[in-house]
């Protein structure tokens, strides 16, 4: 019994208690209308965008989605949500939204989407153990990362939909 003990005791001192994504895919919302001015939908292209999202991802068993606040990424979202019944889970952008949208995903498990802003995906990535990238353009909506959390987290980046228009200097 006493060797029994001390095994569950060292398992469970080297094994992770807390819940932890195996796979979070973080993307910009869709091309965005300019009008109403304080909170967009989508354009046409945005909402073909966020349809070839949904598709792209289909096959992922997405379980968890977090979005913000703004119309635009609740829109961009809305197609695979639907798909899948699921309800995404909103965290205001706000001081200290990206720590808040990290310590949202690592409470998932499974599959986690992340709909964010052009200058808070790359910063997401990096609180989550990617890497640190610089900000994604203004006409950039062509990106998903991806990453698997761990000691020895993993990512990649590729692109879906139609191609956005070529980055400036010094974004992506």
């Amino acid at each position: 019994m006493k060797r029994f003990s001390v095994l569950l005791t060292a398992c469970l001192l080297t094994s992770p208690l807390v819940a932890q994504p195996d796979l979070v895919i973080l993307v910009r919302h869709a091309e965005r209308a300019t009008e109403p001015a304080g909170d967009p939908g989508l354009t046409p292209a945005g909402q073909q965008r966020a349809a070839a999202l949904a598709q792209a991802l289909a096959g992922l068993r997405v379980n968890a989605i977090v979005t913000t606040q703004y119309r635009r990424t609740r829109d961009t979202a809305a197609p695979l949500a639907q798909a899948s019944g699921l309800q995404p889970l909103v965290v205001d952008a706000k001081a200290g939204h990206v720590q808040a949208v990290a310590d949202a995903v690592r409470a998932q498990t499974g599959v986690v989407l992340v709909v964010g802003h052009s200058n808070t995906v790359p910063a997401v990535l990096a609180a989550l153990g990617g890497p640190k990238l610089v900000d994604l353009c203004e006409t950039s909506f062509h990106h998903v990362f991806t990453l698997q959390p761990g000691p020895q987290a993993r990512w990649a980046q590729f692109s879906y939909g139609a191609p956005s228009k070529p980055p400036e200097a010094g974004c992506l």
